[in-house]
This record gives structure tokens, sequence and C-alpha cells, in this order.
């Protein structure tokens, strides 16, 4: 049968995911991508800056405390737009803000453009979250021990679980911020992998466990912190004596991680796996686990895991100590808490770091593969070494990011959006379900759930107060918007480092193919998550400890 006609026989469903990844993949590389939208927003600004576009808005922000002077329109954080520990316990209050298209070609935004480049990518989190973490887990994957790691976690876990660990795995990786992005999902290809399987299935799975439910957990999240704080602002415009708690959305994230995880696993299964097909291309991809079966026998991994494990506990119980102990330096030194504006929130990727490569150093002491301190430092190096196109796109991206933000088009569009929707005279369901789908519509330009929230929680918590409906349950709404475009935006910060991740088992790949890849998980959780979302409004089931859907 000819390639055409093969072709032909697939799915409806099939064939245009294949045809979103010819075109994405026939488009110019990503950084000549990001130089045209730097030169459209440069244009388009001055444009509308000509009409005097701007809107007025109500908008909570946080008060001002003493930072480090930065250029407006920069970013400070990566793309889960979650601002540091520091921030967390600095009150937010509702203030009305006219906000107009700022030109990138007057004498200002010229200014802006050639003085602030530099700015842009220092203050670009991702980049120094990369390189920092990437010590430690490429010194673990050179050394062996993630392979070693993988084949563990297969033969421990029964093998249709495999998926379903993979994409839990991802969901409650968001309590550490981006630590899910750096060492989740290429773990996920290289388990994948080492049961037959397809590795762009396992980077998909783990992909949308991370972004695609990055607004739900188990745990108390440092995002949780400062949503209800802005929502708490947002409820005193109409009501300065009530207030929702920490917890108020914490049945519904509960159920709605697990539930979540289920529909990946599907999706993954179903629709992904499948669309793949069998993994043939070995010669495209390297195979730390076959190479390390080949050069390392059974007793000498397990002497290295062994001695990895007495790795990981010496620094395990070195920052316990820091950190658990009253009056420890990790605690807050103003309130002894840990993890409210706590030095241990701020060290966490530092932490993951070092957990990683003294893991690794021990490890490849153990099984035999790093010979001495020359091994370790060539095995950092090598990691660095395949980064570098990934660090020059971060920094055209990092521009755009910058020139978006600076002519303030994001968040005209945002307020533009919610000015439509709170003028629709519907009942508060259609409401909440139209402010899903604003959600998901701005997380394709504002990918933060931070900065979106800011903006939409002013307008629309007191609107659905006045019908009735609770603060907690516009949070459960606008959270169910937030995270499934995830992992198809452009802006998605880590989109270039899954690109990356990809091209390492089928050279071919680009844009394109990743958001072929996870174009299914947006619409299918999308869906499903409404869909949820409306049975558990309908059947009234309270969203957190004495937080009923109701006012």
């Amino acid at each position: 049968m000819s390639g055409e006609a093969a072709a032909a026989d697939r799915p409806l469903g099939q064939r245009i995911l294949d045809g979103i990844e010819r075109f994405g993949n026939r488009v110019p590389h990503p950084a000549m991508i990001f130089l045209w939208l730097c030169a459209l927003v440069i244009v388009l600004s001055a444009i509308l800056a000509a009409f005097d576009v701007s809107v007025t808005y109500d908008a909570a922000e946080p008060l001002p405390v003493p930072v480090h002077e930065t250029y407006e329109g920069g970013t400070d954080y990566p793309s889960t737009e979650v601002p540091p520990a520091s921030n967390y316990e600095h009150p937010y209050e509702v203030r009305q803000e006219t906000t107009r298209i700022e030109s990138l070609l007057t004498g200002d935004g010229i200014r802006f453009i050639f003085t602030s480049s530099t700015s842009n990518f220092n203050n670009f989190g991702v980049v120094a979250v990369i390189l920092v973490a990437m010590v430690g887990v490429g010194l673990a994957e050179e050394a062996g021990l993630v392979a070693a790691l993988v084949r563990k976690l297969v033969r421990v876990t029964p093998p249709g679980s495999l998926t379903f660990v993979i994409v839990l795995l991802g969901v409650l990786s968001s309590v550490a911020s981006d630590a899910g992005y750096l060492v989740l999902i290429p773990l996920g290809a290289v388990a994948f992998m080492s049961v037959g399987r397809h590795p762009l299935a396992g980077i998909a799975a783990a992909f949308a466990g991370v972004g695609a439910a990055f607004g739900v957990n188990v745990l108390i999240t440092p995002v949780d912190g400062i949503v209800t704080e802005i929502t708490n602002e947002a409820i005193a415009l109409v009501d300065p004596t009530e207030s929702i708690n920490l917890t108020a959305n914490l049945y519904f994230s509960i159920a709605s991680t697990l539930f979540l995880a289920v529909v990946i696993t599907v999706v993954t299964e179903k629709l992904v796996e499948p669309r793949l097909g069998a993994f043939t291309q070995a010669v495209e991809a390297e195979q730390p686990d076959e190479a390390d079966e080949a050069g390392v026998s059974p007793e000498r991994e397990s002497r290295g895991l062994r001695f990895a494990l007495y790795g990981l506990l010496v620094v395990a119980v070195a920052v316990a100590l820091l950190s658990f102990l009253p009056g420890s330096p990790l605690r807050n030194p103003q309130t002894g808490s840990l993890f409210d504006d706590s030095p241990f929130m701020d060290a966490l990727i530092f932490i993951i770091m070092l957990l990683f490569l003294v893991a690794g150093l021990c490890y490849g002491r153990g099984a035999g593969t790093l010979k001495g301190t020359s091994a370790a430092m060539e095995a950092i190096t090598k990691t660095f070494s395949g980064l570098g196109g990934l660090i020059f796109l971060l920094l055209i991206i990092s521009q755009f990011i910058a020139y978006f933000n600076y002519s303030n088009m994001a968040t005209i569009v945002a307020v533009k959006l919610a000015d439509v929707l709170e003028g629709i005279d519907v009942g508060p369901l259609w409401l909440l379900l139209g402010l899903i789908l604003v959600t998901i519509i701005l997380d394709l330009i504002i990918p933060g759930v931070i900065p979106k929230w800011a903006i939409l929680a002013p307008v629309f918590v007191p609107l659905f107060l006045r019908l009735g409906v609770a603060p907690q349950t516009v949070l459960a709404a606008y959270r169910v918007g937030d995270s499934p475009a995830n992992v198809i935006t452009p802006l998605m910060v880590y989109l270039p480092f899954i690109v990356l991740l990809t091209q390492k088992y089928k050279k071919t790949s680009g844009v394109g193919t990743v958001v072929s890849l996870m174009m299914p998980y947006t619409i299918v959780v999308a869906v499903a998550w409404v869909l949820f979302f409306v049975a558990w409004y309908l059947i009234g089931i309270p969203l957190g400890p004495g937080a009923p859907v109701g006012t």
C-alpha cells in the first residue's frame, strides 16, 4: 500500500493532526518566527497608539514593596508566572487603572528596545531555572542514574499503570513550580522507551500532566496563596467583611487532580500513542538506557543505586536540619514558617539540583561510570553544550515577551474580553462557562496564572457575588480555564525545551510536532474538565472545607 493510501486510511482526526504537524514544521525556525513577532508587535503598537486605544478597569495589585529596579515590560518569572516566595504575604489591593497602548516607535519605546535587551534576558527567569537545574539533572543523566531509576520505576510499576503514574507525578509536580518540566518530562520519554513504547508519547503524557493540569493539586501550592489573596481583594469591593481561605478549592482541586490524571492517561493511550505508532527510529535517538545496560553490570548498577540513595539521604538530612528545626536558616526569619515567604521555597530549584548532583556523583562512583572529577565536569559540560540553541531561542523570546508587555496589548485584550462577557445577560452557569472560555483564550497570550486572575478577579468576583455565586466557585471556574492551553501556546517558555527533547527521538521534530502532539490534550482536557465542573456545580458539592458552591 502506498504512503498516500495509508494516510487516507487514517481517521480524520489523525489526518488533521498530521496536517497541523506538517504545516507547523514547514514554517521557519522558531527563532525567526519570534523575530517576526517582535517586528509585528513594534508596528502594531505604533498603529494602536496612534488611535489612542486604552481601557479603564479595576485590577488587583500588590502593595508597594522595595524591589530591584527593572525595565517596564520585562519578565522575572518562568511560564507559571509565580512571583518569588518573598511576595506571598504582601497584601494585594484593588485599584482602578487606565492602560493605554504604548508605542515602541516613540522616543521612549525606541530607548526601551535599545537599552533593555540585556535586562530582558537577565530577568527571564526560565533561563536561570534551566541552567541551575541542568547542572544536577544533566550530570545524573550522563552518569546513568536517570536510566537506572527509570528501569527501577518500570520494574516496580505494573505495565498498565505506567502512563497514569507518569501523569499523576506531573500533576503533583506543580507544588515545586518548574521542576516537573525539567525533570519529569525527560524521564517520561526514557520510561516509555524502556518498555518499548514511543518516547514522544512519554513526553506528551508528562508534559500534559505538568502543564495542562497545572492549576490543581492534592496539596496547597504557592499559587493557591496568591490567587486566594487576589480573590479576597476582589471580594472586598462588595463586602469587606467576607473572605475565603487557602482551602476554599481543596476538595475540587483534589478531585480534579485524580480526574485529570485519568483523562490524560486515556488520551495518551487511546489517541496520542496510536497516532505515533511503533518507535522504530532508534538511530535518531540517544539511548542511554541501552548503553548503560551494555556497559554496566546489574551488580554495578545496584551498587550505584545504593550509593545514590546514601548520597540522597545525606542531602535530605542536611536540608531537613536547615529547614525543620526552630530558627533554622531556611525558615522565614520573622514568622518561622517553612512555606510562607521562606528561603526554603526560594531554594527549591537549588535543592533539586543538589539532590540530583550528589545522587549522580554517588551513582557514578558506585557504578564506575564517572572516573574522577574530570569525568563529572565533562558530563556537565556535555549537558550545557547541548543547550546552546535553546539559550539563543530564549534570548529572542525574552525580547518578544518584553515588547509585548511594554505595549500593554495583552492587558487591553483581556479587559475587552472581560467587558464583553460581563455585558452578556445570561444565567450564572452560562456566565461561568463564558469565564472559562475567556480564560482559555487569554491563556494563549498570557500563560501566567497570576496576571490573568489579577485582571479578571476584580471584574467577575463582584459580578458573580451579585448573582449569588460564591467567590470560591468563580475561582474554581478560573482554574478550569487556566491550564489546558498551556501545552500549545507559543508563549509557553518551556516549549523550546520540549521541542529540543522531541528532536532527541525524532530529528525532524519542530514546533508543529509538539503542537499536534499536545492538541488532543488541550481539547479533551478542556471539554472533560468543563463537564466535570458543571456536574460539580449542579450537584452542589462543597469546593472545600466550609466552602459551598453557592453564597
